[in-house]
């Protein structure tokens, strides 16, 4: 009896270690030169990150570029929308800013704008209003409970270090932050994860919903452009993270190499058809 007993316990101490090994496993790197073909293709330079989950795997084309931080754009308006709901500075999408008549440097930004839209079109004046109003001590509180790093600024550049400066983030971080977000990992509440991932949703068919955020920035005075996010299939979910340079481009062509880039490689993985 007691040496069933030992045996027993044995096997459940392997079976124990056996998962904890599996949960704690690295993820897989996989080097995916089909995506370099692809921004080949579009003249850009840049890395396709694209996140496995089930499989805890990685695919792209360049995975230095992958860990190099770069500065975030447009794509610091996802934790900066979750500031600002749970600060209380936005009470909903439907929130509006109201345009104060001036030109801006789009014409979609010369209109009031609900919370959900200026997300959308990526209205920077908007979030620059926000920025102001969470300040340079509630925003850096925030971004340490969010567990978001590599923010560099101070009362002199709080409206714009997400654009310019010395401020990084990388292709791994976003998907890393993205994954938390997801998976409610975040210290957040449900309303304001409930908010980010409707106001994040960028297309939907019957065999995916595509959800994400774009941006532009400059990186050593070249055009660099983000599309970071996740896609949801049947059975389940996908992160990813583009980034990409073009030395000369134009406001149309660029959000456009950005998403076909990475549509192309979630089709080279075939997560979509």
């Amino acid at each position: 009896m007691r040496k069933l007993l030992v045996l027993f316990n044995l096997l459940l101490f392997v079976n124990f270690s056996g998962n904890c090994q599996t949960k704690n496993l690295k993820p897989k790197e996989i080097v995916q030169s089909e995506f370099g073909n692809i921004l080949d293709s579009l003249k850009v330079k840049g890395s396709i990150l694209i996140y496995d989950v089930k499989n805890k795997t990685y695919y792209s084309n360049d995975f230095e570029w992958a860990k190099t931080g770069i500065i975030p754009a447009s794509t610091f308006k996802i934790p900066n929308s979750i500031i600002a709901l749970e600060s209380g500075i936005i009470k909903n999408d439907a929130t509006i800013f109201k345009w104060n008549g001036e030109k801006r440097k789009f014409k979609k930004w010369e209109e009031d704008l609900t919370f959900k839209k200026a997300f959308q079109v990526s209205c920077v004046p908007c979030y620059q209003e926000i920025a102001g109003k969470v300040g340079v001590k509630r925003m850096k509180s925030y971004l340490k409970k969010l567990n978001y790093n590599g923010m560099v600024f101070d009362s002199l550049t709080i409206d714009n270090f997400w654009l310019e400066g010395k401020s990084t983030f990388s292709q791994m971080h976003q998907i890393e932050f993205l994954e938390r977000l997801y998976f409610s990992q975040l210290p957040i509440s449900k309303r304001t994860e409930k908010i980010m991932k409707d106001i994040m949703q960028l297309e939907k068919t019957e065999n995916y919903v595509l959800s994400g955020k774009a941006g532009w920035g400059m990186r050593n005075e070249i055009n660099n452009g983000w599309l970071v996010g996740y896609i949801e299939t049947n059975n389940s979910v996908y992160f990813f993270a583009t980034n990409v340079e073009k030395q000369e481009t134009n406001m149309e062509e660029f959000p456009i190499i950005r998403l076909n880039s990475t549509k192309e490689a979630l089709k080279k993985l075939k997560l979509i058809k």
